[in-house]
């Protein structure tokens, strides 16, 4: 087993959950297997009661662990499964009681590096483990202890560390800065561990002698200084990494005995998504009705989603966020301003989707948004609290199973339950181009090059593509795919059951893939079943469903 241990200096949020799943994306085309581990100093158990608004998204894993959002780049770009215990935090080591918490620390991270994460129930035979925060943090000392101790357990050709920096530039001077970087690595050899690989973060390019500089304090060869500027998107970060060649500086540091030779088509998947997702000239607009919005990391799945559907439908994606209760008639007397702004926002969009929250908080604008979208047949989606708002809104009534019959009478079609036939995780509304609604949570298993059907469906909605679409058999025309592709695209749920995700027990739930079977209602709530363990419940709003918890924020 090869250990690639991902630091960062200077400033948090420099982006070393991208690196690190980029340096696995290089790895996982070079025929290895890959695993990852994301360790988060703070004393929590998990990140499930954390807000949103200062934490972002609450990432839920196929085994309903309740994680940090970087698991959910991992998942994405790896295309793997990770389990809860792919988190680290101090809380989890200080629930029981250990005789050596660095000790502790390195049988956890030995024994999760070992556990099949692609499916196919072979070892990994690399782990890449994110150490969140920065270095001299003091709720991290122990995890770096540890791994100073670990990279002797292991043996030095087993274990590398690559060191993610803050190179600034002052718009005053107009000259990228190295002392941060030094004084970063001088740090993180002070407390015992020394990067075989700095990676410079920066607005712009870095010059040549800049990098050489780098090399001469932080005492690494100039190759070993890679250099990351900010991208116009994340899946350029693989193809800049390689164009540095780090996959042969990877195999000969770990001695990963990987080809030198190159096939033609190494990594052509991604150079045609980086390519196609430059080249995009259509746009489509989606109006996003949340709680949550002033941190756009709190809906970061959905927005992957979202983005990922947008660009197998060769569009580009222009999102408006807005707050649910700018919306509401309460906001039209005390924020008149922005009641109007956000309506008139909304007005001028494709397609709307209102993702899930807790609490009352908001529930009468997302009411509203969902009665606009099917009066005027606009393109809609609603995840979770989003599915209840669309049935308040239809019958102004709880979703009792034994009123299911009455609903669909009026039009509203409950197409998927879960496998005791109590709750009601689809439905869709007859003459309408696209009104869907789930209550488990698709997004959480949406790829790059795999978007998630229900998604999939709101945006081809949005385009008017959608007839097209399944006329075709579920695949892109032409001029919407690219010619290099004929891979077959998920169904989109719309209007026929068969063409819906089957979903999971937990109660954040992830979406299983689509079944390609033509099932009528009945049958396809006889096959469901659970895809993963029903974890601990947390507080939240099932407006239509029976339970009404208070505001958890």
């Amino acid at each position: 087993m090869k250990y690639i241990l991902v630091t960062g200096g200077v400033i948090s949020g420099i982006g070393k959950g991208v690196i690190a799943s980029s340096v696995g994306t290089i790895l996982k085309h070079c025929g290895l297997r890959v695993t990852s581990i994301k360790i988060d100093p703070y004393i929590n158990i998990d990140a499930g009661t954390f807000s949103p608004y200062e934490h972002g998204e609450v990432f839920v894993l196929d085994d309903g662990g309740e994680v940090d959002l970087d698991l959910g780049n991992y998942e994405r770009f790896l295309d793997v499964t990770l389990h809860r215990d792919n988190n680290i935090t101090t809380g989890k080591i200080y629930q029981s009681v250990v005789p050596h918490i660095t000790d502790a620390i390195q049988e956890w991270v030995e024994s999760v590096a070992q556990r099949p994460v692609d499916g196919d129930l072979a070892d990994p035979e690399v782990c890449i483990i994110e150490l969140g925060g920065t270095i001299g943090d003091i709720e991290g000392m122990p995890f770096v202890e540890a791994f100073r101790q670990f990279q002797f357990r292991v043996k030095r050709e087993n274990f590398c560390v690559v060191h993610v920096s803050l190179v600034p530039q002052p718009s005053s001077t107009g000259e990228h800065k190295t002392k941060p970087t030094q004084a970063s690595v001088r740090e993180l050899r002070g407390l015992g561990l020394s990067p075989d690989f700095i990676v410079c973060r920066s607005e712009m390019p870095i010059d040549q002698s800049v990098k050489h500089k780098i090399s001469n304090f932080c005492h690494v060869s100039p190759e070993q200084v890679i250099c990351l500027h900010d991208a116009q998107s994340i899946y350029e970060v693989p193809l800049m990494l390689e164009e540095q060649q780090v996959s042969h500086l990877l195999s000969d540091r770990l001695s990963l005995n990987l080809d030198t030779h190159r096939p033609r088509n190494f990594m052509k998947k991604w150079r045609d998504l980086s390519i196609k997702h430059e080249h995009l000239r259509n746009t489509v607009t989606i109006a996003l009705v949340g709680k949550y919005t002033q941190l756009e990391d709190s809906y970061a799945s959905v927005i992957k989603a979202l983005q990922h559907a947008a660009l197998a439908c060769n569009r580009k994606l222009d999102l408006k966020c807005m707050e649910a209760e700018d919306l509401e008639e309460e906001a039209k007397n005390t924020r008149a301003v922005k009641y109007y702004e956000s309506w008139q926002n909304v007005c001028k969009c494709h397609g709307i989707i209102v993702p899930g929250g807790f609490g009352q908080r908001g529930v009468e604008g997302k009411v509203a948004v969902c009665k606009w979208a099917r009066m005027n047949k606009k393109p809609f989606l609603g995840v979770c609290l989003g599915l209840q708002a669309a049935v308040i809104e239809f019958a102004r009534y709880e979703v009792d199973p034994k009123m299911a019959c009455d609903f669909e009478s009026a039009g509203l079609k409950f197409v998927g339950q879960d496998v005791e036939g109590e709750r009601m995780e689809i439905m869709e509304l007859d003459h309408h181009p696209y009104y869907v609604a789930c209550q488990y949570h698709p997004e959480y298993l949406t790829r790059p090059l795999k978007p998630s059907p229900p998604y999939l469906g709101l945006i081809l909605a949005s385009c008017g593509k959608l007839e097209q679409y399944l006329a075709r058999g579920c695949r892109m025309s032409p001029t919407d795919s690219p010619e290099s592709s004929d891979e077959e695209l998920p169904m989109p749920p719309h209007l026929l059951v068969n063409q819906t995700d089957k979903p999971s027990m937990s109660p954040a739930r992830r979406t299983p893939p689509p079944s390609s079977s033509q099932k009528s209602a009945s049958n396809l709530c006889e096959s469901l079943s659970p895809s993963c363990s029903t974890p601990k419940k947390r507080n939240t709003v099932d407006a239509g469903f029976q339970t009404h918890d208070q505001e958890a924020e």
